[in-house]
């Protein structure tokens, strides 16, 4: 068997030593999000609706504070048209189904 040069991470999970290279696979959400305040993100929501505007903040439940913010719609043919645009809003972290970084619909 060969011997691997692994240690324990936070939460007593084995992770791979790279070196001092950041592994993308290693990353945290919050992490991630962390990175992406202050720029545009793609927010598509449990339903048809899709949201598109700049980070502010999060919290552990993934609740958000958008500026500049524009809402897609899906219409009767699939196809999705702007609806609205809001200056500031707070996102409910239940609603979301996935996030886009720097995405656009």
């Amino acid at each position: 068997m060969f011997a691997q040069n692994t240690s324990r991470g936070p939460g007593g999970q084995h992770t791979r030593d790279t070196g001092g290279v950041p592994n993308p696979s290693q990353i945290l959400p919050s992490e991630l999000l962390d990175k992406c305040i202050g720029s545009k993100i793609w927010i598509l929501m449990k339903g048809e609706k899709e949201l598109v505007g700049t980070l502010r903040g999060f919290d552990v439940y993934v609740n958000m504070v958008l500026e500049d913010v524009t809402e897609f719609d899906r219409n009767e043919e699939g196809k999705i048209e702007e609806s609205a645009h809001l200056d500031q809003i707070l996102l409910n972290g239940n609603t979301i189904a996935a996030l886009v970084p720097g995405g656009k619909p």
